[in-house]
């Protein structure tokens, strides 16, 4: 077989890259970091293969990559790369859904629970020891058990969620989804809403849908609005779907109770961010998939999608581009 030459733009385990390395021609070059980035410029014109996460592919880059036939991005998400360039070019783009799904469900109804019951905030009271007397009203959580949960984006994850809190904690779930999808759960436990719907009756708002033109700034003035003032959102996909300046100001107006967000309009969250320090926001830093077992099973996947595509077999996950 023909070696070619892939360029690995975020590092790999070891085992993974001498994989990579044992079929092609390697270059590791992480553009994210000043003293590699001319490096990285300089292996795409020979690159027929990029492998990576977390760095934006536009067409100024694809352009100086002629020979690319596949990018394989060790994360779910695609909202980084030109998917209507990629398919003009007839560029593969590979991605890592499937293996990351539980992880993220864990953590997300993990936000749900510490946003609800201020598990940071009260970890911080004592760290910082104030705790010297018994709790008073004003440092009371909230119950999650038995409460409405609504989620928006029904896919892997949306799923796996709803089974966590349907059958976990007794929560009702309301789902709202681009197309229909059956709840995966026993009858009456979940069922598909509109939008309005999962606003208006939920107690935690928890957000699992792609980013997108139709999603992006989706949750903005009028959605807050909507929402009951005891509700939490939560915040598990991307941050452009959420308009920050109205969370930060339904937040302020006590038009919602508070939010857990582990992904921000900018990454990571700058230092003058109000949100870095909001007393209603529990932030986390986009680590929904951050465990050593799902991170090392994210990058063999995206390890595998190369080899296959540059064999030219199908891949383990191929996103479907326009034509």
């Amino acid at each position: 077989m023909e070696r070619k030459h892939v360029v690995v733009y975020r590092d790999l385990p070891p085992g993974e890259l001498e994989r990579l390395q044992a079929e092609h021609d390697v270059t590791c070059a992480d553009p994210r970091k000043p003293a590699q980035m001319q490096a990285f410029l300089d292996a795409l014109p020979s690159a027929h293969g990029l492998i990576g996460s977390s760095y934006s592919i536009d067409d100024a880059l694809l352009d100086r990559a002629p020979s690319l036939e596949v990018i394989s991005s060790i994360s779910v998400g695609i909202d980084q790369f030109p998917l209507a360039s990629l398919g003009r070019r007839h560029i593969m783009l590979c991605h890592t859904p499937g293996v990351l799904t539980e992880s993220v469900a864990d953590f997300l109804f993990a936000l749900v629970l510490g946003s609800s019951r201020r598990l940071v905030e009260l970890g911080r009271y004592v760290q910082q020891g104030r705790w010297k007397k018994n709790l008073g009203n004003d440092m009371f959580g909230w119950d999650v058990y038995g409460k409405t949960l609504g989620i928006l984006g029904y896919g892997r994850i949306g799923q796996a969620l709803a089974r966590r809190a349907a059958l976990g904690f007794n929560m009702p779930v309301l789902y709202h989804t681009r197309r229909p999808v059956d709840s995966g759960l026993p009858q009456g436990r979940a069922r598909a809403a509109t939008l309005q719907e999962v606003l208006r009756q939920s107690d935690f708002v928890v957000i699992v849908m792609p980013l997108t033109p139709e999603t992006r700034g989706m949750i903005g003035p009028d959605e807050f609005a909507q929402m009951k003032p005891q509700a939490i959102l939560i915040n598990g996909a991307r941050g452009p779907i959420v308009q920050e300046q109205a969370l930060l100001d339904a937040l302020d107006r006590n038009q919602i109770r508070g939010a857990g967000l582990d992904v921000f309009d900018v990454e990571p969250l700058p230092q003058d961010s109000p949100l870095r320090d909001h007393p209603r926001v529990t932030a986390t830093p986009h680590a929904g998939s951050a465990t050593h077992e799902t991170r090392a099973a994210m990058a063999r996947m995206a390890v595998d999608n190369i080899l296959l595509a540059l064999r030219g077999k199908p891949p383990l996950a191929a996103y479907p581009l326009p034509t």
